[in-house]
């Protein structure tokens, strides 16, 4: 996701303009009745127990999750957020079972169904498009890395979930959660209201229990933001911890996979699970020692105890209602046992997304024409996919344009000074910021609102910030970031960020849990309405 209007931008008229009145704490509670889903706000284990007590099969889980997807994501409320169902999903339940009948059992995923973003490569029944019609009939021929690795811990692939169309990375004036291809997915809580994206689909799914447990992509808050205002639990891991082979790019430097969930404990099961070394991806080649096989051994509910948290000063006092929500998150953290430390971080990150965006143009044109170079879509290069908008723009461009894609197309390639003096310029600014912050002040994380509360989908305007905006700094210095629930504004979910150096995941993990556990601020979405 490249989203330069959500990021940092203070709009307070945002909650008197759009946001409904905040409503009585009895009135917000109905919003988060639970209908009668047999497996709603299920966990991983909870399903691993399942599995070898023999209560339920794979195969019966995985068609439950089939037909809600049918009834309140293609229909009923019309979530919106899966593109398009694994047609061999049954077939692989059957043949998990039939290994756990064995005896045979390959891990914590084995025969759990994930749901993963539609541009990440699999080479079966499904197509891989980035939303856009212009990449129907991509059927790719290779797994991506991550996928290949879902496959080996006995994951059912249950299908694909719809995005921000190429990642968010098409226009400035883009409605997130839109593509071509899928249309609009909606926020579950109050389904008029944005999922943010562009892992939209993802955010959605999971939020609504849709599945288990979702992957979603990240440039820069592409699974942060939907995370945070879908009400579940988003990592976007260090640069290099998962591959990025066989995912449409935008950038080299800054994408990632990462898993999101429910719980923190699941999302740390994901990501354990799809650790390794690619030989198609450089940046895995160096994490000898860098990664843990299994982050659910750091999760302890008093992991908040003696910690050091750097709160970021420029977010304490914003917009009134969401200051409520995060003062209560930061007595919860000191109640949990933390310290609290103050710290002016964000100012050190002024004036750097010029060059954050010059980097993204510059990479997205030579990594998206490598990619399609050998992918069976309509189009084999970026310049032919702009042409292919033009030549159909009512179905392509019906509400935003591609000046994203016109601007990207161009540049003059990674040679150019022009785009190694801003990577420089990105890299030393964002991780000094951190690495230095964090050492001045002795700090386990630096903390602060993830995004502000979901805005209303507005096809003519587009996106429009919601005053906040905390994914750019460890994106942009390819560093971990987790965001997990912290609470409410007017019935519309809230997260609350942790993000620390390179390869911190497990400390942050265990923030989190700690954090998660002490608060339990999830709430099951209710499929309002009310713009």
């Amino acid at each position: 996701m490249w989203r330069a209007g959500l990021v940092g931008l203070t709009l307070p008229a945002f909650i008197q303009s759009c946001t409904r009145p905040p409503a009585p704490d009895s009135d917000i509670e109905k919003q988060f009745h639970p209908d009668d889903f047999q497996l709603n706000e299920i966990t991983v284990d909870q399903l691993q127990t399942m599995f070898r007590e023999g209560t339920m099969t794979v195969r019966q889980v995985t068609q439950l999750y089939l037909d809600r997807i049918s009834k309140i994501d293609q229909s009923g409320p019309s979530l919106n957020s899966v593109i398009e169902v694994n047609p061999d999903a049954l077939a692989i339940a059957d043949a998990i079972d039939a290994e756990i009948k064995a005896g045979k059992y390959r891990g914590k995923l084995h025969g759990i169904p994930v749901l993963i973003k539609d541009n990440i490569d699999t080479a079966d029944n499904m197509q891989n498009t980035a939303g856009s019609l212009a990449m129907e009939g991509n059927y790719p021929k290779q797994d991506a890395f991550i996928v290949k690795k879902l496959r080996e811990s006995g994951a059912v692939l249950l299908g694909k979930t719809n995005l921000s169309e190429w990642a968010n990375f098409r226009s400035d004036q883009s409605s997130s959660g839109w593509s071509s291809r899928g249309g609009q997915t909606v926020n579950p809580y109050v389904v008029d209201r944005n999922p943010c994206g562009s892992s939209s689909g993802s955010g959605t799914a999971v939020s609504a229990n849709l599945c288990a447990i979702a992957i979603g992509t990240e440039t820069n808050g592409s699974i942060i933001c939907p995370s945070s205002v879908n009400g579940v639990v988003g990592i976007k891991p260090t640069v290099g911890l998962w591959s990025r082979s066989g995912i449409i790019p935008i950038s080299k430097t800054q994408d990632t996979a990462g898993p999101m969930a429910r719980t923190v404990r699941d999302a740390a099961i994901l990501l354990s699970a799809l650790v390794g070394r690619d030989d198609r991806d450089a940046a895995t080649h160096d994490l000898a020692g860098k990664y843990q096989d299994d982050y659910t051994v750091f999760l302890d509910k008093n992991g908040l105890q003696g910690k050091r948290i750097g709160i970021e000063r420029s977010y304490l006092k914003r917009v009134p209602a969401v200051d409520e929500v995060f003062a209560k998150a930061m007595e919860d953290m000191k109640r949990l046992g933390a310290e609290l430390v103050e710290v002016d971080f964000l100012e050190q990150m002024k004036g750097i997304g010029k060059y954050e965006f010059t980097v993204l143009l510059y990479e997205f044109k030579d990594g998206l024409n490598a990619y399609l170079a050998s992918a069976g879509g309509k189009v084999k290069t970026l310049e032919e996919l702009i042409s292919y908008n033009k030549e159909h723009a009512s179905s392509m461009m019906p509400y935003f344009t591609q000046d994203i894609l016109e601007q990207s197309q161009a540049t003059d390639g990674l040679e150019s000074k022009v785009y190694k003096d801003a990577l420089k310029n990105i890299l030393k600014t964002s991780r000094g910021a951190i690495d230095g912050m964090m050492e001045k002040f002795t700090l386990d994380a630096i903390c602060g609102p993830s995004y502000g509360p979901s805005w209303c989908t507005d096809h003519v305007n587009g996106d429009y910030s919601t005053g906040y905006g905390f994914s750019g700094p460890a994106a942009m210095a390819g560093y971990p970031h987790i965001t997990v629930p912290m609470g409410f504004v007017s019935g519309l979910p809230l997260g609350l960020s942790f993000f620390g150096k390179a390869y911190t995941e497990a400390g942050l993990l265990m923030l989190a849990y700690a954090y998660e556990q002490g608060t339990n601020a999830r709430r099951v979405p209710g499929f309002g309405e009310g713009c």
